[in-house]
């Protein structure tokens, strides 16, 4: 029988929303939905049947788990708030290490799924990487069959193989999306829609679920073809900072592969 299905949820953004309303969804009891605003707060508590508080010193106390789904720099201050001493805890966070709550509690852990959130797209979480630690071997087993209703992709990871995860994720995810977002605005300026990128960046996506990135890389930067990247340089001479991102990330790209021979 499982020890946590009364949860708490600190957090009313987009991991926090997604992850609410997963949990929601395997009949985990969400008493309250906390935010710094009363909207924002009372926007996810609908929708999870939950009760909404923009006050910590209003947090019930008898929560089997309390899930903060914070922003990195608004985590310590909520904290600074909280009674003493608090239950169970744990938070969501890619680059904060698990010891953060020494102070606040004996039992703490990390709840990390490793995807991009939005408010209003709903996700798969039966696929998504959820990260345990804990401090505490009960809490670790707990939160690992908590995981185990909306996920089966469960792992233990260590709060340093976790920053690094985030790291990585901040290259293959943010970075890659703001490329998407230069190659959207150089096509606008010449009238061409976006959509007739999106097949090129579906097969990239999937070539690397069979393929190792290295493996898969192509395009004119893997052979240093220096004409074609002179004619793209000077393409973009009227937007410099993409000309130095360009220039740089083909420079990364040959210098790896060279190494790679």
């Amino acid at each position: 029988m499982s020890k946590i299905n009364k949860v708490v949820i600190l957090g009313a953004g987009n991991l926090a929303t997604q992850l609410a309303i997963a949990l929601h969804d395997a009949s985990v009891n969400i008493m309250q939905v906390y935010s710094r605003t009363m909207q924002s707060a009372s926007i996810l508590a609908e929708k999870v049947n939950s009760t909404a508080l923009s006050d910590v010193k209003n947090l019930v106390v008898n929560a089997d788990l309390y899930i903060f789904a914070l922003s990195d720099k608004a985590l310590q201050p909520v904290l600074d708030q909280m009674p003493i001493p608090i239950g169970d805890v744990v938070h969501t966070a890619g680059s904060i290490p698990m010891d953060i709550f020494d102070d606040y509690t004996e039992c703490y852990g990390v709840f990390y799924p490793l995807q991009t959130f939005s408010k209003n797209r709903k996700v798969d979480f039966s696929s998504i990487p959820i990260c345990i630690e804990s401090n505490n071997l009960g809490l670790q087993e707990d939160l690992m069959e908590l995981a185990e209703r909306i996920s089966t992709n469960i792992h233990l990871i260590d709060s340093e193989q976790r920053k690094q995860l985030h790291l990585s994720a901040v290259f293959t995810c943010n970075f890659a999306n703001h490329m998407y977002s230069i190659g959207q605005k150089l096509l606008a300026e010449k009238d061409v829609d976006f959509d007739l990128l999106k097949p090129l960046i579906k097969e990239t996506a999937e070539k690397v679920q069979e393929l190792d990135p290295v493996s898969a890389q192509t395009g004119p930067a893997i052979r240093f073809d220096k004409e074609i990247m002179t004619k793209h340089e000077n393409e973009l001479k009227d937007l410099p900072d993409f000309q130095k991102i360009y220039r740089f990330v083909s420079e990364s790209i040959f210098t790896m592969h060279s190494e790679k021979k």
